[in-house]
């Protein structure tokens, strides 16, 4: 078969992403209808610049949802006849498709399903480490910001102590194999990873204290599924085998958690400090209400906006730190079609086939840029509430 040219690529393409474009046009359409009723989500509807960023995440949201439709040839697969093919090369005879529609890396690799793949492995990791540092930071920085005082000097110190070492430095320290033979990773995860579980529990309790049948059966079943979630993820001993994750992962997810959360606590105790003097919390301590209540129920909401613009950007810093360490080779594992290893692998040869390194590259840029955009969407937003 001859090679298509790009035409024929981009059309390829924009065919196989078809469950893409059918997710987002239902969530759009969708969104759009019921805006009105959907609070600081529907709100993003009425910015352009929101909606440009909610599309470009969504379109890979979704292309991650649904890679294995979507990609074209086994991600790891090898075939010695496509090493280096520039994009639109026809494929062997009995490959599952006709085509390597972006070509094939050094290790005779399709590169189209390599991008694909690896918006899997991005936001696997990228959105549920953030998460695991924004509920580590807020449930140190409101009772810092609240309380004040000697609780707040020395977590506060303990903050700053992170935050002076660089960061770059501190993600490769932590990633590194050796690492892993001093203990320190799943010291870190026993630590950082019972954070959530005290943050839910803590919001249940507070506010359910005074309906005790409702606050047990939460803080119950919070502390039933959120301590088999964390023998599995931070000491890998879940029983059932539920619950697990590889040396590698675990490396990574502790230090983007490890390092973020020292800033997010920054925030929230900033944020904490101004609000704690406002008068709905004046009112909540006349009534009697106990300052964990205050705290996540008066408090937490009303920093939602701000917390939420930096949540969306700090999943952008950690896709690049990501894809950083992916590309010197301290990712998740040497063969993972994340962006970061996938730029290495062909950055040897960019002169002569860019195509290897320049998809992961404008992918991962277009994932940032995206991140940027709905956040810049959200501030506008919420700064109209």
């Amino acid at each position: 078969m001859e090679p298509i040219g790009w035409g024929g690529i981009f059309a390829r393409m924009i065919i196989q992403f078809w469950p893409v474009w059918a997710a987002l046009i239902i969530t759009f359409a969708v969104s759009i209808h019921y805006r009105r009723r959907l609070g600081l989500y529907g709100k993003l509807f009425d910015s352009t610049v929101g909606m440009i960023g909610f599309g470009i995440v969504m379109f890979w949201v979704y292309t991650a949802f649904f890679a294995d439709i979507i990609i074209t040839h086994d991600p790891l697969g090898q075939l010695s006849s496509m090493k280096n093919k520039p994009p639109g090369t026809a494929a062997p005879d009995g490959s599952t498709y006709a085509y390597y529609l972006l070509g094939g890396d050094n290790l005779a690799r399709d590169v189209f399903s390599r991008m694909v793949m690896g918006a899997r492995r991005v936001l696997a990791i990228a959105p549920a480490a953030t998460m695991f540092a924004f509920m580590v930071g807020i449930t140190l920085g409101l009772p810092a910001g609240y309380f004040a005082g000697k609780l707040d000097t020395g977590l506060s110190f303990l903050a700053n102590l992170v935050l002076a070492f660089p960061v770059i430095l501190l993600f490769y320290l932590l990633v590194t194999p050796e690492i892993r033979d001093t203990g320190i990773p799943t010291i870190l995860a026993a630590v950082l990873f019972i954070f959530p579980i005290i943050f839910l529990v803590t919001l249940f309790n507070s506010r359910y204290f005074t309906n005790p049948n409702r606050r047990n059966l939460y803080v119950g079943v919070t502390l039933v599924l959120g301590l088999w979630a964390y023998s599995g993820l931070a000491f890998n001993a879940d029983p059932l085998g539920v619950w697990s994750m590889d040396p590698n992962l675990l490396n990574v997810f502790v230090a983007v958690v490890f390092v973020n959360a020292p800033t997010v606590f920054r925030i929230v105790r900033g944020i904490v400090l101004d609000l704690r003097s406002r008068d709905y919390v004046a009112a909540g301590q006349t009534r009697g209400e106990g300052a964990w209540y205050i705290m996540l129920w008066e408090i937490l909401p009303n920093a939602r906006g701000p917390l939420i613009v930096d949540f969306c950007l700090r999943i952008g810093y950690t896709t690049i730190l990501l894809g950083t360490l992916g590309f010197f080779g301290l990712g998740v594992s040497p063969e993972s079609p994340d962006w970061g290893s996938t730029i290495n692998d062909g950055r040897r040869l960019l002169s002569i086939f860019p195509a290897p390194a320049v998809v992961p590259a404008i992918a991962l840029m277009s994932l940032v840029l995206g991140l940027n955009l709905l956040a810049d969407g959200l501030r506008e937003e919420s700064m109209k509430d």
